[in-house]
């Protein structure tokens, strides 16, 4: 190897090192934030099913503003300064999260929601920024295991703690994940700002490799948002497990998913369609085993089914937009696909909140078993339109 190889392989490796370290300790908390949000709002503030689905909805909601609204439009200067003072403010709110009551919860989570948003879609852009089509999968592949290790860690973890500590104070125990993740924030890689002559002239959702990932996300986020915020509840009270197994629960299910992103990373197939259509059958077949869920061995086997569809279908979905657009734009396409991740959040925690106080958590999802099969169709339609994985040449 020359040395221009030589550089650019160690170039490659520690920017590689730096979004897994970043990736880690910002997931792990913001995971940790999201299963115990719920918990918290229900065991420790005593909040009823609709302000425990509106937690996480206003969660999502500020997200949701950070991403689709401020970090899609700023240029590479602005949005670096942003993603650093993110990482700080998320930080604080995890040391400060402990003193909160039935008034200032709604704060910090809003302040934890702006954070992440401006988080998440700079560390998706950064690891796709590779222009050799090979290389910057296998780095995507890298991010989503990183991810993948993180969701489980943070479960286990936070199942341990809760052995020994109140619920109240395993927000404490993430502050050194977020200090970590605020010290090496200025060192993460950004891409060149694009005019705004061009930035005009995008159209974004006109792509089908970007409606193939935004179906076959919803077809699963949908899903994975009820039983964030409500699948440990109904744990807890109705299957009688303790808080300790309920995120233990959760583990099982991180660690099925980090097993199929495991499957899939070394190389993302050609035709992502195999995968993904298959992931959202899967997620059908979860549905059913809720439904059924009336003790405790039918419910972990729905959640161990359900690990796969998060598996696979995030890191596939996010290199279905890399393959569609050029470097240029993908830190707006990556923004608006995360954005409507966060609309999920927003709708699907409140409606389901209010779904559940009339028909009940498993009736929940029996209901809707027909929107995640009309996504399935939607996803196959638009596969459909994308003959060869190419770039977006606008």
């Amino acid at each position: 190897m020359d040395k221009t190889g030589i550089i650019r392989s160690t170039y490659l490796t520690y920017s590689v090192i730096i979004i897994i370290l970043i990736t880690f300790m910002v997931r792990a908390s913001n995971n940790m934030m999201m299963t115990t949000i719920s918990l918290f709002s229900k065991y420790d503030l005593h909040f009823g099913q609709v302000e425990v689905g509106l937690t996480e909805s206003l969660m999502a909601l500020a997200t949701f503003i950070t991403t689709g609204l401020i970090n899609s439009h700023l240029g590479t200067v602005p949005r670096r300064y942003l993603f650093i003072g993110s990482n700080i403010g998320f930080t604080l709110v995890l040391g400060i999260m402990q003193f909160s009551n039935f008034i200032t919860v709604w704060i910090f989570i809003a302040v934890a929601g702006l954070a992440f948003g401006a988080i998440m879609p700079n560390i998706i852009t950064s690891a796709g920024l590779i222009e050799d089509k090979k290389s910057r999968e296998k780095v995507l592949g890298i991010y989503t295991l990183a991810l993948s290790v993180s969701l489980i860690a943070g479960p286990a973890f936070e199942s341990y703690i809760l052995e020994f500590e109140p619920l109240r104070y395993i927000f404490l125990f993430f502050v050194p994940f977020g200090i970590v993740a605020s010290i090496l924030s200025p060192f993460l890689k950004f891409p060149d700002s694009i005019s705004e002559i061009k930035k005009k002239k995008i159209r974004v959702f006109n792509e089908p490799g970007f409606r193939v990932a935004i179906y076959a996300i919803l077809a699963y986020n949908i899903i994975f948002a009820l039983i964030i915020t409500f699948g440990g509840i109904y744990a807890k009270s109705v299957l009688k497990l303790s808080l300790s197994d309920v995120t233990l629960l959760f583990t099982g299910f991180f660690i099925v998913s980090f097993s199929s992103r495991l499957f899939i990373s070394y190389r993302a197939p050609e035709n992502l369609w195999h995968y993904l259509g298959t992931a959202i059958v899967i997620t059908l077949t979860g549905i059913i085993f809720l439904f059924f869920g009336v003790n405790d061995i039918v419910y972990i086997i729905a959640y161990l089914l359900l690990g796969i569809p998060h598996g696979v279908t995030y890191p596939l979905s996010i290199v279905s937009i890399s393959r569609t657009f050029d470097m240029s734009y993908r830190n707006m396409a990556n923004s608006y696909f995360f954005s409507i991740m966060m609309a999920i959040g927003i709708i699907t925690p409140t409606a389901g909140g209010i779904i559940e106080d009339l028909i009940g958590f498993r009736f929940m999802f029996l209901a809707i078993f027909p929107i995640i099969v009309f996504l399935l169709f939607a996803s196959y339609k638009n596969m459909k339109k994308v003959m060869v994985p190419t770039k977006n040449s606008m």
